[in-house]
């Protein structure tokens, strides 16, 4: 409630008969139930029992005993004309102040074996609200490797694209030195890494096309004579995947500050139709190899999709492309209760968010508990 208080209020004072505070924290409440429209939210909140809605902001007619609660077009009113710049700083901030601290490994080489801590990067769009007052919304974010947590969002307005709200985005978070900040190939650009080097933090990119040079060079390194690092091996999606890494120390890359160079096989095998593919991806990284083994890169690197899987599931769990919520903020404010609801379902040790969510509406004070108002 004290991160949600920080979000200004944006109507009038007169006539206001339900705090800021109060809706957002019902429209959070009614997500992590598993309302995934905003006629859900009201639906849930009219039929909240009067402790949670008090637990919730709500203030009780000393009267009577009831607690007023906004109706949907209230819910919907609000929601539509919320920061959303700010809704997103705060419910970060309440995320990064839970997040838990890697596991450290024990015994002979913990101290080389370090884990780092790592942020992925990466952007979506909402598609059913992608004409919204007539242009296209696009959500950044910055996802925690380890806990699956959103620590920052930001709007990429249709003027402007992803690579340069990278910094912005980057800059709502506080101290990341010592960070590895992973991104797709679209932010692999030289004033990005110089910004991460200059904040203390490193990186690790994936190189194509779009830097020819530097993926010119990288494909003319000698990987042949160069030893399997790593390799590994995984099961899932109806397939079956090995990993092979290999990383070479470089001293004259092209991008700044790149100490390593990586080139990463995967041979995946359809388990149904028994297909095979080869798919060969490199990448550079500022740290060196006292700083991370190649078995540790290779984790890195998979760790990124830790932010395709939160797209993943309020895609599917929470149906957000079909959603076509499309006046002012709303779209925007509701995928930030997406992200607080999974969050704290991941807070709280839950694997499966669709079952979580199911669990929550069984019982009306169960989100409540998830987001310590009770």
């Amino acid at each position: 409630m004290a991160c949600l208080a920080a979000v200004p209020d944006p109507r009038s004072p007169r006539g206001i008969r339900h705090r800021l505070v109060y809706v957002l924290a019902l429209a959070a409440a009614a997500v992590l139930a598993g309302a995934s429209s905003l006629s859900a939210v009201g639906e849930w909140v009219a039929d909240a029992p009067v402790n949670a809605l008090v637990a919730l902001g709500g203030e009780p007619d000393r009267l009577t005993g009831r607690c007023p609660a906004p109706d949907e077009s209230t819910i919907r009113r609000v929601l539509a004309r919320v920061d959303g710049d700010a809704l997103d700083r705060a419910v970060s901030r309440w995320l990064a102040a839970r997040r838990p601290e890697p596991r450290q490994p024990r015994g002979a080489g913990a101290k080389r074996r370090r884990r780092l801590r790592a942020l992925a990067v990466d952007g979506k769009s909402l598609r059913g609200a992608a004409r919204a007052n007539g242009r296209k919304i696009h959500l950044l974010a910055a996802v925690d490797h380890t806990s699956g947590l959103v620590l920052a969002q930001l709007d990429v307005g249709e003027k402007t694209g992803e690579t340069t709200c990278f910094k912005p985005l980057l800059d709502t978070i506080g101290d990341v030195s010592g960070v590895v900040v992973t991104s797709d190939a679209l932010h692999t650009q030289r004033a990005h890494a110089e910004y991460l080097t200059g904040r203390g933090a490193h990186y690790i990119v994936i190189v194509k096309g779009n830097q020819k040079k530097l993926f010119a060079q990288l494909k003319a390194l000698p990987w042949g004579q160069a030893p399997l690092h790593d390799r590994s091996r995984a099961r899932g999606h109806g397939r079956r995947e090995i990993r092979r890494i290999k990383v070479c120390t470089v001293s004259d890359l092209l991008f700044p500050a790149a100490c390593q160079a990586v080139q990463l096989k995967r041979r995946r095998v359809d388990r149904k139709s028994g297909k095979t593919t080869i798919t060969t991806v490199h990448a550079v990284t500022s740290l060196t190899s006292d700083q991370a083994a190649p078995a540790q890169l290779a984790t890195l690197i998979r760790g990124h999709w830790q932010v395709e899987a939160l797209h993943h599931v309020r895609d599917v769990t929470f149906a957000e492309d079909a959603s076509q919520l499309r006046t002012g903020n709303a779209a925007r404010a509701m995928a930030t209760c997406r992200n607080l609801a999974i969050g704290a379902l991941r807070l709280s040790g839950a694997v499966n968010i669709a079952a979580g969510l199911r669990h929550n509406a069984r019982d009306p004070n169960r989100p409540l508990a998830l987001l310590e108002l009770t």
